[in-house]
């Protein structure tokens, strides 16, 4: 449950954001979350689901000076932070088309519908592997 994933490169990264009604909180979902992630790894994770590997990250609040660029300094933290969510889970998988396949599944659907009851809004961003890499060893 908590082992470290492996992304071959060229696999697509599914990035749904998910931002919880004004007084729900990651603790009320959390089980609902384990569900449907269960549901996911175990029901298509193979050859023809396309399921690699997938992280759930909840919200800590902090914003990069260092990694940001672009709007007002005194209104950036602000903005981004009002856009960035409760939660973020990312998954990885072999195609979009594997991705798309799975969520239209009434298995994943039932979970899911299950766990947006408890949201204002979701979207998830679908990207495609440029780059990878690790350190290199001197």
């Amino acid at each position: 449950m908590f082992n470290p994933i492996e992304i071959p490169f060229g696999c697509s990264m599914l990035f749904n954001v998910v931002d919880l009604k004004e007084g729900v909180t990651v603790e009320d979902v959390e089980l609902l979350l384990g569900e449907m992630c269960n549901v996911v790894k175990n029901n298509y994770g193979d050859d023809n689901g396309g399921f690699i590997g997938g992280q759930v990250y909840r919200n800590a609040g902090f914003v990069s000076e260092e990694g940001s660029v672009g709007a007002d300094d005194s209104h950036k933290n602000k903005r981004v932070q009002q856009n960035m969510g409760d939660i973020v889970i990312v998954t990885f998988w072999k195609s979009f088309e594997q991705h798309e396949k799975s969520h239209a599944d009434k298995l994943f659907k039932e979970k899911f519908s299950k766990l947006a009851e408890f949201c204002d809004d979701t979207y998830e961003v679908g990207y495609e592997m440029l780059w990878q890499g690790v350190p290199e060893d001197h």
